[in-house]
């Protein structure tokens, strides 16, 4: 009776806003393993109850003893995980078919892969990112430690020569003066900005289309991004239609599943066509651009899936097949933006050693012509 009266004092003091707080690791785990308990032949109650005995963290206990107590009082578990938003929508939507077709562990499996793949996925962006990113970091740095310390001693020692200094020149030591006046100011506000910069172009949510429209707009970024969306156009379309789920339901947890507006519009732009009646090959006529997004060998494996009745199976080769070009973009992703980094170190070296190197060339020419 007292644990019993324990459980009901815990389960009161569950709110779905601090399951929030529950960290990547213990999100990306939860379905594997719960699909892995519910195949061994346990309850969802079981189940759950024995995570929770095994949670280290106390957010990630509290979210299985809210959804175990939601469990407890009658209430599906899907509806329980979309309340405390633990899965994606598209998730949920693939595990309440499993749940009200007797497919639970089927579909938890189907998750953890999504999921899975998910998580491979980002450990290779990282991964690919991380030499671009230090080299430009670094670059960054060495760039204001020379414009803050190094050039205001420069300026000094060109502005006691009697030389006319090149335009370039000039504009080192302006900027040298400017920075031994007020670089204590400058310089953290420089970072800041570039840090603000990043957040509204990149983050924030009323203006990350700038970032969206720029990123798709860079050569070798932009192939990587229309390979991700549409592995994931494919996965989520195919594992939602084979879990059982209609196709308009599909299409609307799709356009959720992308932060990209122009992919988030198209999406939207079927499922309001295939309402109508219409189908994916009169969408992919009717919208303009339509190719940019999907390419036109995709378009036709799905009307070609469509006509013979197995679009789920389409869009799941689709899936396979874009997964594959992401692993191998992501691969030579290092490879493509080397060249780029190198032309934008080297213009930095160039333009620095020239507004230093002329001035002394004309210093030592003056001095050979007085000489003679």
């Amino acid at each position: 009776m007292t644990e019993k009266n324990n459980f009901e004092k815990q389960v009161k003091s569950v709110k779905p806003p601090s399951l929030l707080l529950v960290g990547k690791k213990d999100r990306g785990f939860f379905a594997e393993h719960l699909s892995m308990m519910v195949g061994a032949g346990m309850s969802i109650g079981e189940a759950l109850g024995a995570l929770k005995e095994e949670a280290t963290s106390k957010a990630y206990k509290k979210v299985i003893l809210f959804l175990q107590s939601r469990t407890e009082e009658g209430y599906s578990l899907w509806r329980s995980l979309e309340e405390v938003k633990l899965f994606k929508e598209s998730e949920v939507a693939i595990l309440r078919i499993g749940e009200e077709s007797g497919r639970m562990q089927e579909n938890l499996q189907m998750v953890a892969e999504q999921q899975q793949k998910d998580r491979e996925f980002g450990s290779k962006m990282r991964s690919a990112a991380m030499y671009p990113l230090f080299v430009l970091g670094l670059s960054l740095i060495v760039g204001v430690g020379i414009a803050w310390f190094i050039l205001p001693r420069l300026a000094l020692v060109f502005a006691s020569l009697k030389l006319e200094l090149p335009l370039l020149t000039r504009l080192l030591i302006g900027l040298g003066r400017f920075l031994g006046e007020h670089g204590k100011i400058v310089v953290p506000a420089f970072i800041l900005g570039i840090g603000v910069l990043i957040y509204i172009v990149f983050i924030f949510r009323w203006t990350k289309v700038i970032g969206q429209w720029l990123l798709w707009h860079t050569p070798v970024v932009k192939k990587v991004i229309a390979d991700i969306q549409l592995a994931r156009f494919g996965y989520v379309l195919g594992s939602l239609l084979d879990a059982g789920l209609p196709v308009l339901d599909a299409l609307e947890a799709l356009s959720r599943t992308t932060n990209l507006y122009n992919f988030r519009k198209f999406y939207k732009y079927i499922k309001m066509r295939v309402a109508e009646g219409h189908s994916f090959h009169d969408c992919f006529i009717s919208y303009r651009g339509s190719r940019k997004l999907v390419p036109i060998s995709v378009q036709q494996i799905i009307v070609s899936g469509e006509k013979t009745g197995s679009l789920a199976k389409s869009f799941l080769s689709i899936s396979g097949i874009y997964y594959v070009k992401i692993d191998n973009a992501v691969k030579n992703l290092t490879v493509m933006l080397e060249p780029l980094l190198l032309v934008i170190v080297w213009l930095g070296v160039v333009a620095v050693a020239l507004a230093v190197i002329l001035p002394i060339y004309n210093l030592i020419g003056g001095l050979s012509n007085q000489i003679k």
